[in-house]
């Protein structure tokens, strides 16, 4: 089931900055934001996969991807509950270069 899904195209230097603020979430407190008000908390410890693929003579993708199991009650609580005193993070652009 999809929680939230957003494509675009960016610049290569939005895109770093996008990615920086991830990555300052994920160090922060653990909760990624996204959309108008939601956010969803990363566990501890995640499984994460790299995929650099050639798609085409002339497109490349590179996907990034971690997962993680947590309790149920939980997963409710964070798809429903809105972000407090943060931006929203810009959703997940592809990187094709």
């Amino acid at each position: 089931m999809d929680i939230y899904e957003d494509s675009r195209t960016v610049s290569r230097s939005d895109l770093a900055a996008w990615l920086r603020q991830l990555a300052n979430q994920l160090e922060s407190d653990g909760r990624l934001f996204y959309g108008a008000a939601g956010a969803v908390t990363v566990a501890d410890t995640v499984r994460c996969e790299l995929e650099i693929e050639r798609e085409s003579e002339t497109e490349v993708s590179v996907e990034i991807e971690f997962s993680w199991t947590e309790p149920a009650h939980a997963a409710v609580a964070d798809e429903q509950e809105p972000a407090k005193d943060a931006e929203p993070a810009e959703t997940t652009p592809e990187a094709a270069s």
